[in-house]
C-alpha cells in the first residue's frame, strides 16, 4: 500500500511501482469460484461480492483483506477464478461462497497505479522481471484490490497489487 504519493508517470498515465519478491504465509480465505467469460467479468465480480457480504454477515466473520481476484492458469475466452477476501476464520460453505486460500512462499510483487485496463500491461512487465531474475512464474497468481473502486472516482486513482508466486 502506498502513502498517497502518486506512481503516476510524469505523463499522468497509470504506471507501476518497482517489481519485488516478498514472502508470505498462507492464508484462509472465503471466496467464490468460477470459470467466466471475458465479458461477464464485472457482473461476476459484483454478484461474488453480494453473496461474500450475506455469508460474513451470517457468519459473523472478519474481513482481513481488500478484495481480490486468484487466477488459475493463463487468460484466454474465459478465466477461471476466486474472488474473495482474506478472512479471520473459515467460512461455513453456502451459496456459493466457500473456503479457499492463498498460496505462502516467495512471491514477485509489483503495484499497478491506474485503471485496470492497464493491468495488462503491468502483468507482462512483472513476468518479465520475473524471468529476468533467472525464476519461474507460477501457474496462479493474485491481484489484490488495495482502493475499491466506486463509480465516481477517478480511476487512475486505483492501486492494484499483482501478485505471481515464483521458483527458481
Amino acid at each position: 500500500m502506498e502513502s498517497g504519493m502518486s506512481s503516476r508517470g510524469f505523463d499522468g498515465k497509470d504506471s507501476a511501482s518497482q517489481p519485488e519478491l516478498v514472502d508470505l504465509k498462507p492464508v484462509t480465505t472465503a471466496v467464490v469460484r468460477g470459470v467466466v467469460p471475458m465479458s461477464g467479468l464485472r457482473e461476476f465480480f459484483d454478484a461474488s461480492f453480494g453473496a461474500l457480504a450475506r455469508s460474513f454477515a451470517a457468519q459473523q466473520i472478519t474481513v482481513l483483506s481488500p478484495a481480490f481476484g486468484l487466477y488459475h492458469g493463463s487468460p484466454g475466452e474465459t478465466l477461471d477464478l476466486e474472488v474473495g477476501f482474506v478472512t479471520d476464520q473459515a467460512v461455513r460453505p453456502e451459496a456459493g461462497v466457500v473456503v479457499g486460500s492463498l498460496p505462502g512462499g516467495r512471491v514477485a510483487r509489483l503495484t499497478h497505479s491506474g485503471s485496470f485496463d492497464g493491468l495488462g500491461a503491468s502483468w507482462a512487465r512483472l513476468h518479465t522481471w520475473i524471468q529476468a531474475c533467472g525464476l519461474s512464474a507460477g501457474e496462479d497468481r493474485w491481484e489484490m484490490y488495495v482502493t475499491q473502486p466506486s463509480p465516481d472516482m477517478d480511476p487512475r486513482d486505483l492501486r492494484t497489487e499483482l501478485n505471481w508466486p515464483v521458483a527458481d
